[in-house]
């Protein structure tokens, strides 16, 4: 059987020459880069090189580049350094009902303690309104946090003008950029932001690492306490065998940026076009133009986005039908209901996310496929009114 992988928003596989460089950290070098001896200095020049590598493609200094175990991590230590660090200061932190359960659950935590979280909406394109955030600032507010890129939807952020605004009012500015790094170029000496996190396993390279830039000069409260790891702010020895292939990665995503983002928009839009040539009752779920090049989300009228992805995966196509973080749950996407979309019409939602080694004929196989699926699963709801057949 053909097997078609379209779910690398979730996760994607490891590239071969990241592997490499793992494989090397595993057998050849192996110390603690805090020791001072020459397994400990081999170690820790890898570190310090892999930390070079993944400033290098935020365009940061390396002293501003922090190591943790996930993106999750990244931003819990964003959100609750921030908050933490500057109570004294305030108690408000603004950020959108369409963020990552990252930043969702670590909000909602941190309203548990004491502090007030606005969440802001989002229209039927899951854009946030400037004017909105403009009327949520108060004298009290710490941080504002906005992802770069929905992880579901695609859909990306006006970070600029965000960060600008933040900028102008003295409030820190944390993104998850977690789906837009290595497929978006992001300069954060351009950017007006503070804070950002990333993933290691977006971007081709393992999961269990990821890391999260900060600002120099800015102050944040470490969440893990323990030794002296990366200048104190995340204590406990570090995951090199992660970490270099995350700075591997981040080395070979550098390379070909602007070619890899165009090849994916290609493929993208040919699975659109063809889903919408062949298929009516489709919605697409997200802006059409402000989108990550990568990734598509439509809705099927009368269709359970589960069932699809089971009759999918039985061909060997793999998708999702939202974030791999909320699998399991029988509640329609929060991205999408935020969105004004009827739970109906949230529940038939697939996410198509696209890689670097997905081709043309990926995307022809699926078309091939579809039709005849949708087809029958609509045939099985009671909602659905075929189109009756033309007379003789």
């Amino acid at each position: 059987m053909r097997r078609v992988y379209l779910d690398h928003n979730a996760t994607t596989p490891i590239h071969p020459e990241v592997g490499a460089a793992m494989q090397h950290y595993i057998q050849e070098v192996w110390g603690n880069p805090s020791s001072i001896h020459w397994a400990g200095r081999d170690a820790r020049t890898g570190l310090e090189e892999a930390r070079e590598r993944v400033a290098a493609l935020l365009n940061a200094d390396p002293d501003e580049v922090i190591f943790t175990s996930s993106g999750t991590e990244a931003d819990n230590l964003a959100l609750k350094g921030v908050a933490y660090a500057r109570r004294d200061r305030g108690d408000h932190i603004i950020t959108t009902s369409v963020e990552h359960p990252a930043v969702i659950e670590t909000g909602q935590a941190l309203e548990k303690e004491g502090f007030r979280v606005t969440w802001l909406r989002v229209d039927r394109q899951g854009m946030v309104d400037l004017d909105d955030l403009r009327r949520a600032i108060t004298p009290k507010t710490i941080l504002i946090s906005v992802m770069t890129a929905n992880n579901e939807t695609g859909v990306l952020f006006p970070i600029q003008e965000i960060g600008e605004l933040a900028r102008e009012r003295g409030i820190l500015f944390h993104t998850d950029a977690v789906q837009a790094v290595g497929k978006l170029l992001l300069d954060v000496k351009a950017l007006p932001v503070d804070l950002l996190s990333l993933s290691a396993h977006k971007i081709y390279a393992p999961k269990g690492v990821g890391a999260l830039y900060i600002r120099r000069g800015l102050k944040l409260r470490p969440l893990i306490h323990g030794g002296h790891q990366e200048k104190s702010r995340r204590a406990g020895t570090e995951n090199m065998v992660g970490i270099v292939a995350l700075g591997k990665a981040a080395e070979l995503a550098r390379q070909d940026l602007e070619g890899e983002a165009a090849h994916l928009e290609k493929l993208r839009d040919r699975l659109y076009e063809g889903i919408v040539k062949v298929i009516d009752g489709l919605h697409l779920n997200g802006h059409p133009e402000h989108r990550l090049p990568s990734t598509l989300n439509v809705s099927f009228e009368h269709v359970e986005g589960e069932s699809l992805l089971l009759s999918l995966d039985l061909e060997g196509v793999a998708v999702s039908t939202g974030s791999a973080c909320s699998a399991g749950t029988l509640e329609p996407s929060h991205v999408l209901v935020a969105m004004g979309l009827s739970p109906e019409i949230a529940r038939g939602a697939i996410r198509f996310s696209l890689g670097k080694w997905n081709t043309a004929e990926d995307v022809d196989y699926v078309l091939d496929l579809l039709p005849s699926i949708v087809k029958r699963l609509r045939l099985l709801s009671p909602f659905y009114q075929p189109a009756p057949l033309p007379k003789a």
